[in-house]
């Protein structure tokens, strides 16, 4: 049974579970060719004289009481880079898990696995249309990673309508991770997209909303807050209910075929879906 958010957040240990995520995740692919986004995943072989007991994949030696060692093809050339929305919206918390918590756990899972294939890696953060390096490429780069996972916070917004990012504009190849709740005034973050898409760089935007956003299945007087803005107001939920619904669905249809875009993928998760099986679905579709 995957591990679910809230119980991630319990460990209050963002590196411990990074890994619990990463290691369910093997345990689910080690009979598929594709692993994770860098490298390809070849074969299983026995323990010999001289091989790295570090590549022995521990998890089913407890299955099958045989040494055996994960086998790859060369090291992948790929650059991961990750992306984090801090806007005030990723502040946005159901059942006592925070938009923010889910991304960060998503990203540092995401990080060990590109630790363990020894992918390149960096971090990103956007808030105040500005777009600001956390974590350069380079020795240590996941511990950094993990660290400024930990200190990042949300606020403000994200009102960058036509964005131009020269870090962004080299042609390695490379595959751009982004975590966001994607939602905008106009198409700030549709705009981002577009603007990073070209056939050097895949880009796979996870869409992390609430079920409340989705089902709105509320009843009686709310105090609605713009986590963003700070603006409040006071409204029965019965009488929003049906134009928030009409919408919201809107908004994610248009979205989505927005985004059909080569070299785009696009994966919406709810707060309540187990991280494992959310990344699980993003190697399928790739």
């Amino acid at each position: 049974m995957p591990l679910l958010s809230n119980e991630l957040i319990k460990l209050n240990n963002l590196q411990l579970a990074g890994k619990l995520v990463s290691e369910e995740l093997m345990l689910g692919i080690h009979h598929s060719k594709r692993f994770g986004y860098g490298i390809e995943f070849e074969q299983y072989k026995h323990y010999q004289a001289g091989d790295d007991p570090k590549r022995i994949d521990w998890k089913l030696y407890a299955r099958t009481q045989k040494h055996l060692v994960r086998e790859s093809s060369t090291e992948s050339n790929y650059h991961l880079r990750f992306i984090i929305d801090l806007s005030g919206s990723m502040n946005y918390t159901e059942n006592g898990v925070s938009r923010l918590q889910y991304a960060k756990i998503l990203l540092a899972s995401l990080a060990y696995l590109g630790y363990r294939q020894g992918d390149m890696m960096s971090l990103y953060a956007l808030q105040n249309g500005e777009v600001q390096t956390l974590v350069s490429s380079g020795k240590e780069s996941f511990q950094r990673i993990l660290y400024a996972l930990e200190k990042a916070e949300a606020s403000g917004d994200w009102l960058n309508e036509n964005p131009k990012f020269p870090i962004f504009q080299q042609k390695q190849k490379e595959v751009v991770i982004f975590v966001s709740d994607f939602l905008q005034i106009n198409e700030e973050w549709l705009n981002l997209i577009k603007n990073l898409a070209n056939p050097h760089r895949e880009i796979i935007v996870f869409q992390v909303l609430g079920k409340q956003e989705i089902d709105f299945d509320l009843k009686g007087f709310f105090r609605f807050k713009d986590l963003e803005t700070g603006k409040e107001v006071e409204l029965q939920a019965e009488s929003i209910k049906a134009e928030v619904l009409k919408n919201a669905e809107s908004y994610l249809k248009n979205l989505t075929l927005a985004l059909q875009i080569p070299f785009v993928y696009l994966l919406r998760t709810s707060l309540e879906e187990p991280i494992a099986n959310v990344i699980s679905e993003s190697l399928k579709r790739r």
